[in-house]
């Protein structure tokens, strides 16, 4: 086998993994929203403070798994570009 097959053979398990994690994300990213829509909704019809800062904590934790999905997926993206290119080197 070729060095550039093992390459791309290596790049394939890797977006393999990036696939995973990012659905791994996603699934989290669902409950976080979840957690995020019940702490607004109470910080709504509440007068507590402490419902407020979940509130405020519950959005930051949206955001931040929003975040970690963005870089996964960009990464991802950069890896089957990296892979695109070694095939079209390959086929050559």
């Amino acid at each position: 086998m070729k060095r550039i097959e093992r390459r791309i053979f290596r790049l394939g398990d890797e977006i393999a993994a990036l696939v995973e994690s990012e659905r791994l994300a996603r699934e989290e990213l669902v409950y976080h929203e979840h957690l995020d829509d019940d702490a607004q909704r109470d910080a709504a019809v509440s007068d507590s403070p402490l419902d407020r800062a979940d509130a405020r904590e519950t959005s930051l934790d949206v955001a931040r798994a929003r975040r970690v999905i963005e870089r996964i997926v960009a990464r991802r993206l950069e890896l089957e570009e990296k892979r695109r290119k070694l095939v079209d080197k390959l086929a050559r």
